[in-house]
């Protein structure tokens, strides 16, 4: 069978997204490679691969969440660069037949266009559309005015140029595969109509079976249910969740589950209702498969999840892409968007009031039987096979 290598970095959220398709090659009798820094080793042996491991120089997840974007990718275009070698090193005497990198670990497209080897994007978010470059060059050109942000985009170039990539456009490199499978809902990609069919492969969300989180049942006497999750990184909010208290727990026929994260102390929420459940951590999709409206981040996995469960959603997004992902989600009629930092109990009551109208049900049910049919991991196997032969 063929050799599969599969390049990615030591973050959840660019792990998680394709584990089910590593288990579907895995399972149809692939052998599967995976390079990742060696602290994700048991997340990539959990999916059947064998670990090709790398020292990453990034830092934990979550803890890079205060840099502005310049300094955001430069920390990953030195990932990247110090990446390169240990790749080649790694593969040098056992060359795969195909690489799947995440779009963090493109070094791998340089490394398959040195050897002759087809290499394919896993995309756990949006990708770009026709007319993207156009539409982002005014933001791209005040960072390039930024002495920092034009060392970031020449430094980027150059090294393209020196390891002879056919490219030498940060921009092209990154954001113009040869071919991509794309791990989200086609619903949540902006301009969808605008992306190329013949290079962009939409599965959805692969999300997979998740017993091994463990369960969540719904109390017997709640009328409806409500989960508030901030994700894994983005979770010292106590205010947040002290609004979010005030907000529902008095709210007739409402049951709260309310995640906390790691490092906020239970005690600073204060006086906590009876219909109001707090924890540390939730099996998130098992509670989504209960719930009637979610409090999230939007961040891609949460806002796949939430449309894959037909969900209506109340987005308070903090960094990166979920503020994008938030607008999507308004946009398709089956959210409300609010700023963390300042929405009040009252403001939060009120959005979730008119989340549960029939209208916003009805639509959110519409996509969540969209998201369902677009293949998931069987598909993309199917896909991968094919370019493999």
């Amino acid at each position: 069978m063929p050799h599969i290598a599969i390049v990615s970095i030591p973050f959840h959220g660019h792990v998680n997204p394709s584990a089910e398709v590593v288990r579907e090659l895995v399972r149809r009798g692939h052998r599967v490679t995976y390079a990742n820094d060696p602290s994700f080793a048991e997340a990539v042996t959990a999916t059947g691969a064998e670990l090709k491991p790398y020292a990453s120089t990034l830092p934990p997840a979550g803890t890079h969440s205060d840099l502005d974007p310049i300094d955001q990718l430069t920390m990953f275009l030195d990932d990247g660069i110090a990446m390169l070698p240990q790749l080649r090193a790694a593969y040098d005497d056992d060359r795969p037949d195909l690489f799947l990198y995440d779009i963090a670990g493109a070094p791998a497209r340089l490394l398959g266009e040195q050897w002759g080897i087809p290499a394919v994007q896993l995309s756990p978010t949006f990708v770009a559309w026709d007319g993207y470059e156009q539409e982002m060059a005014p933001m791209i050109e005040a960072m390039r005015a930024d002495p920092r942000g034009a060392a970031y985009y020449d430094r980027f170039s150059e090294w393209l140029a020196a390891e002879g990539s056919s490219t030498t456009d940060s921009m092209s490199f990154q954001g113009r595969p040869e071919h991509a499978l794309v791990l989200i809902p086609r619903a949540l990609q902006p301009n969808a109509d605008r992306v190329d069919p013949a290079v962009y492969d939409f599965v959805g969300p692969i999300l997979g079976d998740r017993s091994d989180q463990g369960t969540w049942t719904r109390p017997a006497g709640a009328g409806k249910v409500l989960l508030v999750s901030l994700g894994s990184a983005f979770t010292d909010h106590p205010e947040f969740y002290r609004r979010c208290v005030a907000a529902f727990g008095s709210l007739p026929g409402w049951h709260t589950v309310l995640q906390i994260g790691r490092t906020v102390d239970p005690a600073v929420l204060g006086e906590v209702p009876p219909s109001v459940e707090v924890h540390p951590w939730v099996p998130q999709l098992a509670v989504l498969e209960q719930a009637d409206a979610f409090v999230t981040h939007a961040g891609m996995g949460g806002a796949a999840e939430g449309l894959y469960c037909g969900t209506p959603m109340i987005a308070a997004p903090q960094a990166a892409d979920q503020f994008a992902n938030a607008e999507q989600l308004a946009a398709l009629g089956v959210a409300r968007v609010v700023d963390s930092a300042t929405a009040t109990a009252g403001e939060l009551r009120d959005h979730l009031i008119a989340l549960t109208g029939p209208d916003v049900l009805a639509r959110s049910q519409e996509i969540q039987r969209d998201v369902r049919t677009q293949g998931g991991a069987p598909r993309a196997a199917d896909l991968i096979e094919k370019m493999v032969g």
